[in-house]
């Protein structure tokens, strides 16, 4: 299994500078210099590339509209400047304190496992493990020992698809997201490859020991989903078609998250008929919006390096800002759902909390829309962490809705 991943990750055949034509030059510059460090060939990077690569690097630390590459955090920013412009291969860096050097392994897989992805996942769970109490005795050991279990798996199986999805674009990756460990030259493709098939067993290990079908089901459609999606492999690589890798998304995230865990839940923890009540079809609707928010906006900071590889997302295909703008739509019309279906509610706390909150969200999202400078791509990624933050939001409200 090991040698048909590795085989499937071939580096593709890129020029270095000349085939970068969608960047100026300033990160036309980078991307050369960046290739050259990456592939360890020192003899391609001449002083004058070294030179304006730091200039521009200390005049401006974060992207913008002409794809730099740069990224935002400061410390991220630090380390970046120092692996692309050290004159030594990182082997050869000044040796670390046992500290430090457990501080960076652990800094490494903390951007390796995209924590926004692992936060989104654990609240989903949580949330929609909620929607199965009926009352307050349903609070038991047994509930939280069965909510415990499928975001232990979960997470696991997360780690898989975003590490997976990382060793199928470390060439894309090193235009797009340096920072990251595999593109910056921090994982090894074996060690990516090692640590991607460990969490893959895990999960199905501890899935399989738990005896919930429904919590199994999930983890082998996910895996299977977000294999399609991300490796390099005749038929897949499904993320190439932007409707196609869409789906994918609103499958997992919309779908499988809800529903099985919903059932998980339900029928293995409480022993109950599955049923489907009226909020967990409010969730599976709504998160079937934010699902398709997500797959759009994910591409829109990305699009330099897609361009580049050839991925035809819709903001390749249609431009950012009208993406951009779709997305927002999406949103205030789920929001506008939400609140008639909180103003239906019987419930007299449940009509007040899910009607304020997300009516309050709604009119957040739209103030915050308004002034997005398309022009700096550090606030373009930023406003897609905000999308995150109202995802995360969205879970907080949704066992409130009665």
């Amino acid at each position: 299994m090991e040698s048909l991943l590795i085989g499937s990750f071939q580096r593709p055949s890129v020029p270095l500078a000349a085939e970068f034509s969608p960047l100026k030059t300033s990160s036309r510059t980078i991307v050369r210099v960046l290739k050259c460090k990456a592939w360890k060939r020192p003899g391609k990077c001449d002083s004058t590339s070294m030179k304006l690569q730091r200039q521009y690097m200390t005049q401006e630390l974060v992207g913008g509209s002409d794809g730099s590459i740069i990224p935002t955090d400061r410390k991220l920013t630090k380390r970046f400047l120092v692996h692309a412009s050290s004159e030594h291969p990182l082997e050869s860096q000044p040796s670390k304190s046992p500290w430090n050097s457990v501080h960076d392994a652990v800094d490494a897989f903390y951007r390796f496992s995209r924590p926004h992805t692992v936060i989104g996942t654990a609240l989903s769970i949580i949330s929609v493990s909620l929607l199965a109490v009926e009352k307050f005795s349903d609070f038991s050991p047994l509930f939280f020992t069965g909510m415990l279990e499928a975001i232990v798996a979960a997470l696991f199986m997360n780690i898989y698809i975003v590490g997976l999805n990382q060793l199928s674009d470390i060439e894309i990756d090193k235009v797009n997201k340096p920072y990251l460990p595999l593109a910056s030259g921090e994982y090894s493709l074996q060690t990516g490859v090692i640590i991607v098939l460990s969490f893959a067993i895990l999960s199905f290990w501890l899935g399989w020991i738990v005896g919930s079908w429904p919590l199994f089901w999930a983890l082998f459609i996910s895996f299977v989903l977000g294999t399609a999606y991300s490796i390099n492999l005749p038929l897949l690589r499904w993320k190439r078609f932007a409707l196609v890798a869409a789906m994918c998304i609103f499958a997992v995230r919309a779908v499988i998250v809800q529903i099985a865990f919903y059932l998980h839940i339900q029928t293995y923890v409480y022993r109950r008929p599955a049923v489907l009540s009226r909020p967990l079809i409010f969730a599976t609707a709504f998160m079937s919006f934010f699902s398709v928010v997500i797959a759009l906006f994910k591409d829109i900071p990305d699009i330099v390096g897609d361009k580049i590889f050839g991925i035809q997302s819709f903001t390749v295909r249609l431009g950012q800002e009208k993406v951009f703008w779709i997305c927002i739509s999406l949103l205030e019309m789920a929001y506008l759902v939400a609140i008639v279906v909180g103003a239906t509610s019987s419930n007299i706390w449940s009509k007040y909390f899910t009607v304020v909150g997300h009516a309050a969200l709604a009119l957040l999202l739209w103030t915050r829309a308004k002034s997005i400078d398309f022009s700096r791509k550090a606030a373009i990624t930023s406003f897609y962490m905000f999308i995150w933050k109202l995802f995360y939001a969205e879970y907080l409200l949704i066992p409130l809705v009665r």
